[in-house]
Order: C-alpha cells, then structure tokens, then sequence
C-alpha cells in the first residue's frame, strides 16, 4: 500500500474484550449469556499446574454448569489434537467452549470450534478466509501475554505430517469474548515473560511495518512497542509486579488488535516454519528471526523502522540509512539478550541442511504477502543464514 494511501478502504475486527484484574471471574456471566450448559474447558497441563483452569472450573461448576475438561493440548498444538477436541466436543453435546491458556490453548480451541461447525480436517481451512461458517461462542482467558489469539483472526496449527505450522485467517476465528486479566501473568517463568513479551513486540514490529497497515492499526502497533520498550524487561526482572504486568499485557492487547487487522511478515512465516518442523517455543523464534528480518527489510520501509527507532528512544535525527538501521538492530539484538534470549538457530539444533527446507515451507505462509518487501525463497534461505 502506498503511504500516500492512507484513507483507504481498511475493515476492523475485534472481540468484545474486558481488561483488568479479576475480569476472569466474568467467565460464567458471559457463558450464561452465550446460552452454556455443557462447556467444553480447553487448558493444558501447563495451566493446569498454575491453577487457573482449575478455578474456572471450580467457578463454572458451583453456578450449575456442566464442564468437560479437555487439557490434552501441546505448545505448538497439534492437528490431531484438535480433531480429538472436535471429537469429545460433539460427543459431550457441549454449547460453549472456554478456552483458558496461552496461544497454543487457544488456537487449539478455535480449531475445535472450526471442526465442529463445519466438519472435515483441520488442514483443509488452511489460508484466508476459508472457514464459511462461524464456530460455536469461544471465551478467551489468556494467560501469557503475547500471543493475543485471544483478540485475533488468527489461529495457528502444527501440521504433523509435514512438520510445519499453518495459519487459519479468518473472521469466523475472533472469539466472542476476551477475559484479559493481568493477575494471570504472577505465575509465568521469567523466560516465558520473555519469549511472549518478545512476541508481543514482533508482531505490532510487523504490524506497524505492514503493506496493509491504517492510521488506526498504526495507533495500536506503536504504543504496544512503546509498552514493551519500557516495561519487559523490568517485568522479567520483578515477575511479582502486577503493574508491570499490567503493562505488558496491555502491549500485548494493543499488538493484538494491529497485527489481527493489518496482518504480519516474514518473521511470521519463517518462525511458523522454524517452530512447526523443531517443535520450538513461537515467541523465542520471533526473537531470534526479527533482526534479520528488518535488516532485510529494512530499506523498503526506512521511515517506518526510523519511527520505531524513535520510539526506542533511539537517536536517528542525524543518521543516515545505514547507521540508523544498525541501531535499530544493534537495540533489538540488545532487547532480547537482556530479556534472556540468547544466541541463534544453531543453538536450537538448526542445521545448515535444514534452511532449504525450512525457506521451501515458509515461502508459502501467507504472513509473506503483507511483508513491505516481498520475500523469495532464496531470499528467506539468507535470512535463516544470517540467524544462526
């Protein structure tokens, strides 16, 4: 999109959301309101051990609610696990889904809600817009901040057979509602803080950078980075500051409602890749691909990434192309060394055998088309290079 472009038609999707500490507890008055009965509780084990999924429950079911607990849920979730879901969701007769969990939990949910209206396999609505008809009502409760599936068009599935992750677009996925509730985020690890704080910042980075961005988008994607440039960092330090937390997860909210509208990149679709075919954590493979891909990107969108620089707090009045661009990444580079993500792909048992295939998946991510420079495959084995 030319900037000069501005005003251009542009849609904008969002949930109903409530934000604020203690707004979990609204889980049953808006099951009641959705119709529930019989809710179908997707967590994980994860979750499970924190409490969360067990005080829902326990909230759900002393004001008369039947739950069918399904906590079979992997980081990075599986197709087959949402086949099963859909499975016991139909078999249990449940009305609502309730997902209570991170973005794995929660793209998990909506895959099962895809499933259940509309039949076949997971892999099949693969792309945009391709669910026709929407899910069954869907509460979000994150618990990290970072992933923002709870406000988004996006669910992402790993696809086991070919060991990569696949983007579901679609305004059929926005949940109903969004309980986002900062008190959650007291029993996350400091590098969990990290790696979701971390992607929270990727994608209002893509948003902002974006050929489909809008002046309303923008508002979004550069306070998130202004939130997360003065709060992660502390927040993986005091992991006991519900005001910092707060801050965090309201970047996390704010990245959510730029990237759901303005779609993302190349650091999207290389980490889907990544992620899917070695099973690592969304949010640390962000971390390491960023840099390298605004340094690719970096001359199609010089004012734009001087604009983040800005909010940064980094100097750029009197630089030129070349050294703004280096301290911006020379920033990003430090950022997530400080936040405890360290080091490249190799590391993570990336070989140099593997980027052909890694480029030949991420090629076809539709995160691509809305990157300010469109990648080719070549292109994409570089970036992965230069990430090791």
């Amino acid at each position: 999109m030319s900037r000069e472009k501005k005003y251009e038609l542009r849609k904008f999707v969002a949930p109903e959301f409530i934000f604020g500490n203690g707004s979990r507890k609204l889980t049953v008055s808006y099951a009641r309101n959705l119709g529930g009965r019989r809710i179908f509780l997707a967590t994980d084990s994860g979750v499970e051990n924190t409490g969360w999924g067990k005080e829902i429950f326990s909230l759900l079911e002393e004001n008369g609610f039947e739950i069918i607990m399904f906590d079979s849920i992997s980081p990075n979730p599986r197709d087959y696990e949402v086949m099963n879901g859909a499975e016991i969701y139909k078999a249990s007769n449940c009305d609502v889904i309730v997902a209570v969990g991170g973005g794995s939990v929660m793209d998990c949910a909506k895959g099962i809600g895809i499933i259940v209206s509309n039949g076949g396999k997971i892999q099949e609505y693969e792309g945009v817009d391709r669910v026709p008809i929407p899910m069954p009502p869907l509460i979000c409760v994150p618990t990290t901040a970072g992933t923002s599936a709870d406000v988004s068009q996006f669910a992402i599935i790993n696809n086991t057979a070919e060991r990569y992750k696949f983007a579901i677009i679609s305004k059929s996925v926005v949940p109903d509602v969004a309980l986002i509730d900062p008190e959650t985020l007291l029993t996350m690890s400091s590098y969990l803080t990290a790696c979701t704080g971390m992607d929270a910042l990727v994608h209002a980075f893509e948003a902002f950078a974006s050929n489909a961005s809008s002046p309303i988008t923008d508002l979004h994607a550069l306070d998130a980075i202004r939130l997360i440039s003065e709060n992660l960092i502390l927040s993986v330090e005091n992991p006991d500051d519900l005001d910092l937390r707060g801050a965090v997860m309201h970047a996390s909210l704010q990245a959510g409602l730029a990237f759901s509208n303005a779609s993302l990149g190349c650091v999207h679709a290389m980490a889907h890749s990544l992620g899917g075919y070695l099973d690592l954590p969304h949010g640390e493979c962000n971390a390491l691909l960023l840099p390298h891909v605004v340094n690719y990107n970096f001359g199609s969108e010089v004012s734009r990434y001087k604009r983040i620089g800005e909010i940064f707090g980094i100097d750029l009045k009197n630089s030129l192309v070349k050294e703004a661009k280096q301290k911006l990444l020379n920033h990003i580079f430090e950022l997530s060394e400080k936040c405890g993500i360290k080091g490249g792909l190799e590391e993570r048992g990336v070989n140099i055998s593997d980027i052909n295939i890694l480029a030949d998946k991420a090629i076809n991510d539709p995160c691509n088309a809305t990157n300010p420079r469109i990648p080719t495959k070549e292109d994409l084995e570089m970036v992965y290079k230069e990430s090791m």
